[in-house]
C-alpha cells in the first residue's frame, strides 16, 4: 500500500486523509503542534520543523510527500527530499512563503497586483508612503494568514504604531485596492500537464478571515481571465497538485492578492458540491492518477465556523446541509469547522442560507 506523507497536521491534512482512504492510500502526517485535528483520522508524528533528524526519518517512512502548509523548512527539505517524490515543488512553497517573491513572480507572468514597496526599515516605510499614499496596507513578508501580519494605514500615526507592532520585520507596503469584491480560483494539475479548473468562488472576509464562499460564481469574463492567470502560474512552476489564487475584482478586472500552493478554505464547498472534491483531486494528482471531473453539483455555499459552531441538530435539519467539525479547541479567531449547503437552484440556495444564518451564534 502506498503511504502518503503530509507535512502539517491541521484541518487540511484531515480532509486530505479522508479523501485518500477511499482510493486505497495510507496517510502519515507530521506537525510541530500536539493533538492537531488530523490526529483522530491519521497517524500523526509530533515533530518540530527544526528537528532535521526526525523530519528525515518521517520522509524515509513514506512513499510520496505533500504539504498542507507552505510554512515548512524549504532549504532543509531540498537536501532530504532528493529522490523522494514530492508535490508541489519546493520552489512553489518558497515563493508562497514570501509576499515579495509572490509579487515578483506575478510581475514576471504579467499578472496585475496592487502597487507595492519593499520595507526593511522606517526610512523605507516613509518613502513607500510618499510613493503609494494613504490609505495603504503594511504586510509582513512572511507568516501572514487569516488577517495576521497586516495593518491598514490611514495616517502617519498608524504607520508608526504598526511598524512598532511588527517589530521591524521585513514588510511590503501595498496600495489599498478599492475592490468590488473577492473571488478565488482553484485548479489541479497532474504530472502530464493536464489541468482541471473548479468554478470561481465568490468570497467574503471579515478582518482578513474567510467567512463564506459561494460557488459556482458565474462571471464569464473573470473566469476566463482567472484561468489564464492560473495556467501561466502552474506551467511556470511545473506544478503538480491543487493550487489556489485569490483575487480582488474591480468590474471586469482582476487583481491578484496571493497564491496558496495547496488545497484551500474557499474550496471546501467542493467536498459535497463538486463531482470530485479539491482534496480528492490533490491526492489523484500527486499519486499519478487521472484527475476527476470538477463540475459543480448544483449551487453551493460554505460558512466558516470562527471560534464557535452553531448547534449541530439545528443545522442538519436544513435540507442539503453538511456539518464539518475539525475537533479543534475553540479560541478567538480560530477556524474550528465549516458548514456547506447544496441546492439545485440559486434561489433555493439563498433560502437555505437564510435558514442557516438564523442559527449562527453571536
Amino acid at each position: 500500500m502506498t503511504t502518503i506523507g503530509i507535512l502539517g497536521g491541521g484541518q487540511l491534512a484531515r480532509m486530505l486523509a479522508l479523501a485518500a482512504y477511499p482510493l486505497g492510500f495510507k496517510i502519515k502526517c507530521c506537525d510541530p503542534v500536539k493533538n492537531t485535528c488530523a490526529y483522530d483520522v491519521a497517524d500523526v508524528s509530533l515533530i518540530a520543523w527544526d528537528n532535521s533528524q526526525q523530519i528525515k526519518s518521517f520522509i524515509d517512512s513514506v512513499d510520496v510527500i505533500t504539504f498542507e502548509t507552505e510554512n515548512v523548512p524549504v532549504d532543509f527539505l531540498k537536501t532530504v527530499l532528493v529522490g523522494k517524490p514530492h508535490f508541489p515543488s519546493l520552489d512553489a512553497l518558497k515563493i508562497a512563503q514570501d509576499r515579495l517573491f509572490e509579487k515578483q513572480l506575478f510581475a514576471e507572468l504579467n499578472i496585475k497586483t496592487a502597487p507595492y514597496f519593499v520595507v526593511n526599515d522606517e526610512k523605507d516605510l516613509k518613502q513607500g508612503i510618499e510613493k503609494i499614499g494613504f490609505p495603504c496596507v503594511l504586510k509582513t513578508r512572511r507568516f501572514g494568514y487569516d488577517g495576521k501580519g497586516q495593518a491598514i494605514l490611514r495616517h502617519a500615526e498608524d504607520a508608526k504604531n504598526s511598524w512598532s507592532d511588527f517589530m521591524g520585520k521585513a514588510c511590503l507596503l501595498e496600495g489599498f485596492v478599492a475592490f468590488d469584491g473577492e473571488c478565488s480560483l482553484i485548479a489541479a494539475r497532474d504530472r502530464q500537464n493536464h489541468i482541471v479548473f473548479y468554478p470561481l468562488a465568490h468570497n467574503r472576509h471579515e478582518q482578513g478571515i474567510l467567512i463564506e464562499s459561494r460557488a459556482p460564481w458565474d462571471h464569464g469574463v473573470l473566469n476566463i481571465k482567472a484561468q489564464a492567470c492560473m495556467t501561466g502560474l502552474l506551467q511556470k512552476l511545473d506544478y503538480v497538485g491543487v493550487c489556489t489564487i485569490e483575487f480582488f475584482y474591480c468590474g471586469d478586472e482582476l487583481i491578484v492578492n496571493e497564491m496558496a500552493p495547496r488545497v484551500h478554505n474557499s474550496g471546501h464547498w467542493s467536498i459535497e458540491g463538486a463531482l470530485t472534491s479539491q482534496f480528492a483531486n490533490h491526492i489523484r494528482a500527486i499519486t499519478d492518477l487521472p484527475l476527476g471531473d470538477t463540475a459543480p453539483i448544483g449551487h453551493s455555499y460554505m460558512y466558516n465556523g470562527i471560534s464557535k459552531m452553531p448547534d449541530k441538530k439545528q443545522i442538519l435539519n436544513i435540507s442539503g446541509a453538511y456539518y464539518h467539525d475539525y475537533a479543534k479547541v475553540p479560541r478567538p479567531g480560530r477556524k474550528i469547522g465549516h458548514i456547506t449547503l447544496n441546492a439545485s437552484t440559486g434561489s433555493q440556495l439563498e433560502e437555505k442560507i437564510a435558514a442557516l444564518l438564523l442559527h449562527i451564534p453571536d
